[in-house]
C-alpha cells in the first residue's frame, strides 16, 4: 500500500513536471520555430531575447520522457493490487 501511494506521488510530480518542461518548449522554441536562421538563432527584437533552435530538442525531450514517465507510473496503479 505506501509503494502504491509513492508511485501515485512520483507519477503525478513527472506529470507535473512534464507540463512545465512542455510550457517552456513552447516558449522558448516552438513560437520560434520558423525565424531560426542557418546559424540555429533567432533574434526577438522586442524582449532582445536570442533563441536557440537547440532548446526545441532539449525541452522536448526533458517533456516527453517526464509525461511518458509519469503516465506509464499512473496506469500501473489502475491494476488491481495483489
Amino acid at each position: 500500500m505506501p509503494l502504491r501511494w509513492l508511485r501515485a506521488i512520483l507519477g503525478a510530480a513527472l506529470i507535473g513536471s512534464g507540463v512545465l518542461f512542455a510550457l517552456a518548449f513552447e516558449a522558448r522554441y516552438w513560437r520560434w520555430r520558423d525565424c531560426f536562421n542557418e546559424l540555429g538563432r533567432c533574434y526577438d527584437p522586442v524582449s532582445q531575447d536570442v533563441y536557440l533552435e537547440q532548446a526545441g530538442m532539449v525541452w522536448g525531450g526533458l517533456a516527453a520522457i517526464s509525461l511518458l514517465a509519469g503516465f506509464c507510473l499512473v496506469a500501473g496503479l489502475r491494476r488491481k493490487p495483489d
